[in-house]
């Protein structure tokens, strides 16, 4: 599955997006963001507990408790406003 970081997460991470296989008990996006926060310091920063973020599986924002069985792609990105 590919993960992509935008904006702040994105320089923060260190890498705008990566391929990656994990465990078969991460399941849903909060479990891939606390997986994630092991791969690096970076990671930890930027997907921090409380920390504002959104998060989309395959182009469409979720919850943290969506799955991600079968996902091609996870994003996670700043809070934004319209306007």
């Amino acid at each position: 599955m590919k993960v992509r970081y935008f904006a702040w997460m994105k320089r923060t991470v260190g890498v705008a997006d990566e391929e990656i296989s994990p465990p078969a008990d991460v399941r849903t996006v909060g479990d891939l963001v606390t997986w994630l926060r092991n791969r690096s310091a970076g990671h930890a920063e930027a997907l921090a507990e409380g920390a504002a973020f959104g998060a989309a599986v395959d182009q469409r924002t979720v919850t943290f408790d969506v799955p991600i069985t079968g996902a091609r792609e996870v994003a996670f990105f700043p809070p934004f406003t319209g306007g």
